[in-house]
């Protein structure tokens, strides 16, 4: 049921032609309450899209009534047009609502620099329609009303004692950290404050979605939100709750790094024994977009002379000939040296899993990413974006 499996949340996707497909490609997620608290985060890309400048401002006061998403069009770089359409879909929402249109998150994606008096239309059409459509039951369908290149809807639930949380992703190229290309919605009948949503929102994006780097490039309209209606009436443990968010947040990015445009491996790459999390995840990320390691995944080829040379452009401490590096459990290199025999490594299971041992301190960190493709290079030279 994704969203709409916490108590307090209704849920709509509906087609209104954005799409050519004549696939549902809008989505309305509204909370009933009685809570109306909500928490955001943002991609860091400079370039941001009318939906991103509008939600910011939005999410200020930490309330949210709903949120409303179209897929078939990124409303980026669309000037002042583009951000009145986003300001109209918010006050159409907020009419229907009977509510303020400052307290309504607006999500676009799809296609940049384009949008016009049709786009608009089918936009604030389509959050009619899906207002008129809210049902408890709505969750599976916006999962797919959101959906671009992706092959598949990402949905992820948890319940706790007396709680539970919700999610929707989509997201299946421009993967790389601040946020990933995506668009997240995140639902709990839990009760907190909108300090404590930020707070644990922020903490379970830092350790998932922001490790996502499947190819190192940064979208324009990435949004993560939580909308909290306390409906359980439970209180529930931060701990307990944050552990949980960072859960779902994991499950959703593994969801997405699967769906990734052309891919035909997901690398996990885990990075222990370094100076600190941050030079982790430096090391990590050093890897994830280096394209010679990523074609030699795709080939099945163990080339760990491309880790070596990756690692050793980052700023982190590490004696390069003294490092360990292990391929799907085999160590290829040991102290900066061969070996076990590259034969001995089996690279065609999807699931590949690099382990680089830095041997300076107690730190470690993952990042997941995908090897380079022939059907990537094909999907991003055809699709424009």
């Amino acid at each position: 049921m994704s969203v709409t499996a916490p108590q307090g949340f209704e849920a709509a996707g509906v087609a209104v032609g954005l799409k050519s497909t004549g696939k549902p490609d809008v989505a309305v997620v509204v909370n009933r309450g009685p809570l109306k608290v909500g928490a955001a985060v943002f991609t860091s890309n400079r370039a941001k899209a009318n939906p991103i400048i509008w939600s910011q401002q939005v999410i200020q006061d930490g309330v949210v009534e709903a949120i409303v998403l179209n897929s078939g069009g990124a409303n980026c770089f669309t000037g002042s047009f583009g951000f009145q359409t986003t300001h109209q879909t918010a006050e159409k929402a907020a009419e229907l609502l009977g509510v303020s249109a400052g307290d309504i998150l607006v999500c676009s994606t799809g296609l940049i620099g384009t949008g016009d008096e049709v786009f608009r239309a089918k936009v604030l059409d389509g959050t009619e329609q899906g207002i008129a459509a809210l049902s408890t039951d709505g969750g599976e369908i916006a999962s797919e009303a959101i959906m671009t290149t992706d092959s598949r809807p990402k949905r992820s639930t948890h319940t706790g004692d007396g709680w539970s949380i919700g999610g929707m992703a989509k997201g299946a190229g421009m993967l790389a950290p601040g946020l990933a290309t995506m668009l997240v919605v995140i639902t709990t009948d839990a009760v907190l404050t909108a300090e404590e949503a930020d707070a644990h929102l922020r903490s379970a994006t830092r350790t998932s979605f922001d490790r996502l780097d499947s190819d190192g490039c940064m979208s324009t309209n990435d949004q993560v939100s939580l909308l909290v209606s306390g409906a359980s009436g439970v209180a529930p443990d931060a701990d307990a709750f944050r552990a949980a968010l960072a859960e779902v947040c994991a499950d959703l990015a593994r969801q997405l790094q699967g769906d990734a445009e052309g891919a035909s491996h997901d690398i996990t790459i885990r990075v222990v024994h370094a100076a600190s999390e941050e030079e982790a995840v430096e090391v990590g990320r050093s890897v994830a977009r280096n394209n010679l390691f990523k074609a030699a995944i795709f080939g099945n080829d163990p080339n760990w002379g491309r880790v070596l040379a990756a690692i050793g452009t980052t700023d982190a401490v590490f004696d390069p000939y003294d490092v360990d590096v292990w391929m799907n459990g085999v160590r290829v290199c040991s102290a900066g040296g061969p070996d076990q025999p590259r034969e001995a490594v089996d690279l065609t299971p999807r699931a590949t899993d690099l382990l680089i041992d830095l041997k300076v301190g107690d730190s470690e960190a993952t990042i997941l990413t995908n090897d380079l493709t022939h059907d990537y290079v094909h999907e991003n030279s055809a699709y424009s974006s």
